[in-house]
């Protein structure tokens, strides 16, 4: 059974995740040669203040990057 999880991949309308879903689901298939009943697409959204790179949450590293424009 094929799995594909995306983390806060920031896609704010339920219609875009919906079709994010599908396209995905339909590629995996498509491309492993396998049903696509067994294909398993997961979006795990995380908030930003709860996810850290460099030693900055990612809500940090935005705001740092904002000041700089």
């Amino acid at each position: 059974m094929p799995l594909s999880c995306f983390w806060d991949c920031r896609v704010p309308e339920d219609e875009k995740k919906h079709d994010l879903l599908m396209c995905v689901s339909q590629a995996i298939a498509t491309s492993l040669e396998v049903s696509i009943d067994s294909v398993r697409v997961i979006i795990q959204e995380i908030p930003e203040s709860q996810w850290a790179a460099g030693g900055q949450t990612l809500a940090e590293r935005r705001a740092s990057e904002k000041s700089l424009i």
